[in-house]
């Protein structure tokens, strides 16, 4: 069995686990990567992008979008909105299961972590300082640098023939990791609704000891402001023509 629905829930299953692991094994309590710091979970997501799009792929989705702003995106540019709603439950389903896997993989240590707030990142983002019209202006510039940058390396400007076979995930993990370095500190660089809801929503009802709320007062700026530069990435790049 295999499929667009399959490989978008897969894809974006591998993209949190490997993602929201990597936060786990940085800041919970007797983990072996402990206090290992940001430049550590900037690469873990990195290369879980990559990990995710090759999952999504094999799977059985050739677009291997695992983000609902990237299939927005695709959608205003190709007039074909068939996908969207298949692909967003499916990449909401996906992240909500790999944010459960890596509850049971750390299992042991979140009793012995005490702070709550810590806990809450380790699924979903929050700003370092909150400020909801600064941090969704953050997560729309970010995201727009993620659909623009991204759409380009497989333009024709940039290869006439198209990219080989395999390459372009890895571009896109390197975009992902750059933009983890150099954007992220402000809320943590959702640019990913599925990535942040469903993740939120497993933390909602895990039984976590000392968990805290969920936040849901920030939660929609990291599914609106992606969608918003989803829009807003689509337009430019339809008016460049690199697409």
């Amino acid at each position: 069995m295999h499929g667009p629905f399959l490989g978008e829930f897969a894809g974006t299953l591998v993209l949190i686990l490997l993602g929201d692991g990597v936060v786990a094994n940085v800041l919970l309590k007797k983990s072996k990567g402990e206090n290992s710091g940001w430049i550590v979970i900037a690469t873990g997501w990195g290369m879980a992008v990559v990990a995710g799009i090759f999952t999504a792929i094999a799977f059985g989705s050739p677009g291997a979008n695992i983000n609902p702003a990237i299939t927005l995106a695709v959608a205003l540019l190709s007039g074909n909105w068939s996908n969207v709603a298949l692909f967003w439950t499916a990449q909401t389903l996906g992240a909500f299961a790999g944010a459960i896997l890596v509850w049971m993989t750390y299992l042991p240590h979140w009793k012995v972590t005490p702070d709550a707030g810590a806990k809450l990142a380790i699924f979903c983002t929050a700003p370092a300082i909150r400020n909801l019209p600064a941090n969704l202006l953050t997560e729309i510039i970010a995201t727009t640098c993620l659909i623009i940058v991204g759409f380009s390396f497989g333009s024709k400007p940039v290869s006439s023939t198209g990219l080989p076979v395999g390459f372009g995930p890895w571009l896109w993990g390197v975009l992902v990791w750059a933009l983890g370095l150099s954007l992220g500190g402000p809320t943590g660089y959702a640019m990913n609704p599925a990535r942040d809801f469903g993740p939120r929503l497993a933390h909602a009802i895990l039984p976590i000891g000392d968990r805290g709320n969920s936040d849901w007062g920030y939660a929609l700026v990291p599914i609106v402001g992606p969608l918003i530069a989803g829009g807003i990435g689509a337009a430019t790049i339809k008016l460049v023509g690199i697409w």
